[in-house]
């Protein structure tokens, strides 16, 4: 059985996997780690291996706890990996882009796959059918693009993201809604285009928190799977342990 965390920028999720298979998933504030910690050991104490990917800061107490257990691997830019990694400055390539990368080739082999995971930032990340992994791109994600709206402005209010009734928004809070949320789905159709142009039989992958948003909105024909990445921890445990 393995323990599989993500530590994100804002909040830090947890899975177990069994013999490949996800029998739970929690998400909890990075001030409740240890806490959290034992008590899914209690619940689950058959876990024998620990994978932590880590895009946020844990404590140093939190680190020191992990390091202490057996089986346990920090994903980093070091860690043998199920694709090829093509990128130009891989020591910069984020554990969170990895664990999606390695998703895509154990999930769909010998094919072109584009994972966008719309988290804190928005990533695209492109592996080819010979399991190489180019890169992609990165920009703001949407409770990012809200709050610069409002600090970078003076009177604009900050707003909780909700899907924009209508295209042409008729006041402030609608224009608000409107330019995010519609000019993220606009973003995404247009890389997706962009992707198909250079690479036949595209597969595309939606992901993250904010993959909600937009799920139904996009032209683009895509497969929605919220665990992506917690999926493609737990492939790079089973492969770093088997």
């Amino acid at each position: 059985m393995n323990l599989v965390i993500d530590v994100g920028n804002t909040s830090i999720k947890t899975a177990i996997f069994s013999e490949g298979i996800l029998e739970s998933k929690k998400i909890f504030r990075k001030d409740d780690f240890k806490n959290e910690l034992l008590q899914i050991e209690a619940n689950f104490p058959e876990i024998k291996h620990i994978i932590v990917a880590s895009v946020g800061k844990l404590k140093t107490e939190d680190i020191h706890f992990l390091d202490q257990k057996k089986g346990f691997l920090s994903l980093n830019q070091e860690t043998p990996v199920t694709f090829k990694n093509n990128y130009e400055s891989p020591h910069t390539l984020g554990v969170d882009r990895i664990a999606l990368a390695s998703a895509a080739t154990v999930n769909f082999p010998d094919k072109n796959v584009l994972v966008i995971d719309l988290g804190t930032c928005i990533t695209y990340d492109i592996v080819t059918d010979q399991g190489y992994y180019l890169g992609g791109a990165i920009s703001p994600g949407v409770l990012m693009r809200y709050k610069a709206v409002n600090n970078f402005t003076a009177k604009l209010p900050l707003l909780d993201p909700i899907q924009p009734r209508h295209f042409i928004g008729n006041n402030t809070a609608g224009s608000i809604h409107s330019g995010i949320l519609n000019g993220i789905q606009f973003e995404v159709d247009g890389f997706i285009d962009s992707y198909k142009e250079k690479f036949s039989d595209l597969t595309v992958i939606l992901t993250g928190g904010d993959a909600h948003f937009l799920r139904d909105s996009l032209k683009n024909h895509i497969f929605a799977n919220p665990n992506f990445l917690l999926e493609g921890l737990n492939y790079i445990l089973d492969y770093n342990t088997n």
